[in-house]
C-alpha cells in the first residue's frame, strides 16, 4: 500500500500559536502536557516534580497538599484527604453507590443544596477578631496593636466540584509556572462512558479555575492523535485496526478503532467498571497481608479493613505497591514492598517475584481478555484482525497484561512492549499518552481558532454528534484482482488491496507496483479485475503430535490427542465491480519477461461510487490515463 500523499507535519515554532496545554484528568493520576519547540508534545512536572500527579487533595491543620504529598495523608489523616472525586463529577448524592460512601473523607448530602454529594473536612482556621471596630479602632490598628489569634478547628463542606477546581487550579499553575506565561487554553481528557451532565459539571469546574476550555477530549480520541502523529512503529501500516486497553484503577475501557491514513473510525468501544487497577492491588494487598501475618503472627485483615490498624496498614501497603508494580513493569527480576511500623510497630519488607505477581492477579487479566473477545466479536471481527494494539493507564504498564492477551493476537501485532516504548515517556508510554494527545489536539484548535470561516467550521467538527464525526465507511475491501496462469491461490491471481473496509469516506488511495506482462514479441496488454472482497479468518484444528515418551504403558487407556487452532486470514472474492484493460506502451523487458510500473489511484465518494484510475508511469513519462466509474449500488 502506499503512503499518505503529502509531506510529514513540519516542525511548527509554539511561540507561533496560543500558549495551550493538555491535562489528562483521571479518576487516580493527571498529567500535563505541552508543546515543545520541535512541535511534539512532552508531560511536565509540577513543583514537587511530579509528571504522575496523584489526583488527591488533603487538608492538615492550616495546610493545604496536592497531589502525592496528599496521598499520604491517607495513611494518619484519611478523614481529612479526598481521593476518588473526578468519577463523582455532575452525579446526584443519592446516584453515589454505596461503596463509593466510604472512600478517604466522607461523601455526605451537601446540607445546603439539595441532592448534591460533597466531603466535610476538618481544618484550622483563624478566629475573628473579638475587638469592635471604632473610630481609634480601626481593622488596621487592630490587627497591628494584638497578635495573631490562635486557629480554631472548624469543618468545611466541598462540592465534588470545589474539590475538582482546586485540583485543576493547581495543575494549570504548575503549567504556567513550567512555561512562564499564562496558558490561554486546555484540553481535558475524559472517559468514553461519561454522561453529558458529567462533561458539564468537568467544564464548569475547569472554567471556575480559570482555564479556558478548549474542548473535552474523549480518551481513545486522545490515544488516538498520539498514535497516528509522528513516525509510526516499524512494520505499521497507514491503514489498520487498533485495539485501544484502558485500565484505569477504577475501571477497564476498550475501544476497537479503525485507522486508515489518520482518520479514525470507532467500530466498538466497551466499558466495565467491575475491573481494574485497584482489583490488581486488592489482590497483592491479600497477597502481603498474608505474608505479614505469616511472618510476624500478627493478624492483618485487609480488603476489606475494619479495624482501625488494619484500615491504616492496608493505606500504606496501597502507597507501597506503587513502588512494587513499576519495579514488576521494568525489570524482569523481583521486586520488593517495604513498609515501616506496617502494624504494632513491627516493620515489613516482603519479596514477589514476576511469576508470582502474575499468578496472583491472574484473575484480572483474564478478566480483561474476556472483554477483549468481547469487544472484537461484537465489531464483526477475530483477534487476528487487530494490528496494533495501545495501552493506557499505570496498570496497562504491567508484561503480565500484555502476555495474556498476546496469546490470541497475530505474531505480527504491534504493541508498547515489541517496540520497547512501555515505559520512559516514549510514544508507547501507557502513563503519558492521553495528556500528549489532548495537548496536540489543543495545538490544533489554537491554529483554528483565528482562521477563516472554513477553519472555525473544521474547529467546530471536532464537537461530538457534529457531521463530520458521523463519516461513513466502507463495508468491503475494494481492491484489484490480476489474474495470472499456474498460481495456486483461492482468488486466481494476485490480489492487491486498495481501499480497506471501515474506511471513512470519502477517500482516496493511490497503489503503485510493477506488473508482469508475460514472455515474447509484440504488443503488450495489462489487464485486471476489480472485486469487493470478503475478509474472515479461517481456523483449523491441528492435532499436536505426541512424543515417544508419551505412548501409553501396557493396559493404560490411550488418551486423546491434543488439539491446537491455528488461524490463518482469508480474502474471498464477492463481487465484480469492473474489468479493465488497455494495451502497455511503456513496457520493457527484464530477463526474458516484459513488465510495465503502473500506478492505480481509487477514489470513493460520499455517495458511494467508485472511479479507478490507471496510467503507466515509464522512464518518459506518465502513460494515458484509462478511467473507470461504477455508481453506487
Amino acid at each position: 500500500m502506499s503512503q499518505p500523499n503529502g509531506t510529514a507535519d513540519a516542525p511548527i515554532e509554539v511561540s507561533s500559536i496560543p500558549t495551550v496545554v493538555g491535562i489528562n484528568f483521571g479518576n487516580s493520576y493527571a498529567s500535563i502536557s505541552v508543546l515543545t519547540k520541535e512541535g511534539t508534545a512532552d508531560c511536565i512536572a509540577n513543583e514537587d516534580g511530579e509528571r504522575q500527579i496523584a489526583c488527591a487533595i488533603a487538608f492538615h491543620g492550616e495546610e493545604l497538599y496536592i497531589g502525592n504529598q496528599a496521598k499520604h495523608q491517607l495513611v494518619k489523616n484519611s478523614q481529612n484527604t479526598i481521593t476518588g472525586f473526578r468519577n463523582l463529577l455532575g452525579k446526584k448524592f443519592s446516584e453515589i453507590p454505596v461503596n463509593a460512601l466510604s472512600i478517604s473523607a466522607p461523601v455526605i448530602q451537601h446540607p445546603e443544596i439539595p441532592d448534591a454529594a460533597a466531603y466535610k473536612v476538618k481544618v484550622l482556621q483563624a478566629s475573628p477578631s473579638p475587638l469592635p471596630t471604632t473610630a481609634t479602632n480601626t481593622p488596621a490598628a487592630s490587627a497591628a496593636a494584638t497578635p495573631r489569634s490562635e486557629p480554631v478547628q472548624a469543618e468545611r463542606v466541598l462540592t465534588v466540584s470545589e474539590v475538582t477546581t482546586i485540583f485543576l487550579k493547581s495543575l494549570i499553575q504548575s503549567a504556567e509556572d513550567f512555561l512562564g506565561k499564562k496558558v490561554q487554553g486546555a484540553v481535558i481528557s475524559v472517559p468514553g462512558w461519561f454522561e453529558q451532565a458529567q462533561k458539564d459539571a468537568l467544564e464548569k469546574a475547569a472554567n471556575d479555575a480559570g482555564i479556558t476550555v478548549l474542548q473535552l477530549l474523549e480518551e481513545a480520541g486522545a490515544a488516538a492523535i498520539t498514535t497516528t502523529t509522528g513516525p509510526q512503529p516499524e512494520g505499521l501500516n497507514a491503514d489498520r485496526t487498533q485495539l485501544l486497553v484502558d485500565l484505569g484503577a477504577s475501571a477497564l475501557s476498550l475501544s476497537l478503532l479503525s485507522i486508515r491514513q489518520g482518520l479514525v473510525h470507532s467500530l466498538a468501544t466497551l466499558s466495565d467498571h467491575s475491573v481494574g487497577g485497584d482489583a490488581i492491588d486488592d489482590r497483592l494487598i491479600k497477597h502481603f497481608a498474608k505474608e505479614f501475618t505469616k511472618k510476624t503472627k500478627t493478624a492483618l485483615a485487609v480488603c476489606p479493613a475494619t479495624d482501625a490498624q488494619d484500615k491504616r496498614a492496608e493505606a500504606k501497603l496501597r502507597l507501597a505497591l506503587e513502588h512494587t508494580k513499576r519495579t514488576i513493569s521494568a525489570s524482569p527480576g523481583a521486586a520488593t514492598c517495604s513498609v515501616e511500623s506496617l502494624k504494632d510497630g513491627l516493620d515489613f519488607t516482603g519479596t514477589i517475584t514476576r511469576l508470582r505477581f502474575d499468578m496472583e492477579v491472574r484473575a484480572v487479566y483474564d478478566r480483561v481478555a474476556a472483554k477483549v473477545q468481547e469487544l472484537v466479536a461484537a465489531a464483526g471481527l477475530d483477534l487476528y484482525d487487530v494490528d496494533e494494539v495501545v495501552y493506557v493507564g499505570g496498570s496497562s504498564s504491567l508484561p503480565g497484561l500484555d502476555e495474556a492477551l498476546a496469546q490470541g493476537f497475530v505474531e505480527t501485532v504491534v504493541t508498547p512492549f515489541t517496540q520497547g516504548t512501555v515505559v520512559g515517556g516514549g510514544a508507547g508510554d501507557p502513563t503519558t499518552i492521553l495528556a500528549r494527545g489532548c495537548a496536540l489536539q489543543a495545538r490544533i484548535l489554537a491554529q483554528l481558532a483565528e482562521g477563516t470561516d472554513e477553519e472555525r467550521e473544521v474547529k467546530a467538527s471536532f464537537t461530538h454528534g457534529h457531521q463530520y464525526t458521523q463519516a461513513k465507511v466502507t463495508s468491503k475491501t475494494v481492491g484489484f484482482l490480476f489474474p495470472e496462469e499456474g498460481v495456486e491461490s483461492a482468488l486466481g491471481g494476485q490480489w492487491i488491496p486498495a481501499i480497506l473496509k471501515e474506511t471513512p469516506v470519502p477517500a482516496r488511495r493511490i497503489v503503485t507496483f510493477d506488473v508482469d506482462l508475460g514472455e515474447g514479441a509484440g504488443e503488450k496488454k495489462v489487464g485486471f479485475e476489480v472485486w469487493e472482497a470478503k475478509e474472515g479468518v479461517k481456523v483449523e484444528k491441528v492435532k499436536l503430535p505426541k512424543l515417544e515418551d508419551e505412548e501409553p504403558a501396557e493396559g493404560e487407556e490411550e488418551e486423546e490427542d491434543e488439539e491446537e487452532e491455528v488461524k490463518e486470514k482469508t480474502v474471498e472474492k464477492e463481487n465484480l465491480l469492473a474489468s479493465v484493460s488497455f494495451m502497455a506502451t511503456q513496457a520493457k523487458k527484464k530477463g526474458a519477461r516484459w513488465t510495465t510500473r503502473l500506478e492505480l489511484t481509487s477514489i470513493v465518494g460520499e455517495d458511494g461510487t467508485l472511479e479507478i484510475g490507471a496510467v503507466e508511469v515509464g522512464a518518459s513519462g506518465r502513460g494515458e490515463k484509462t478511467v473507470v466509474r461504477v455508481s453506487a449500488a
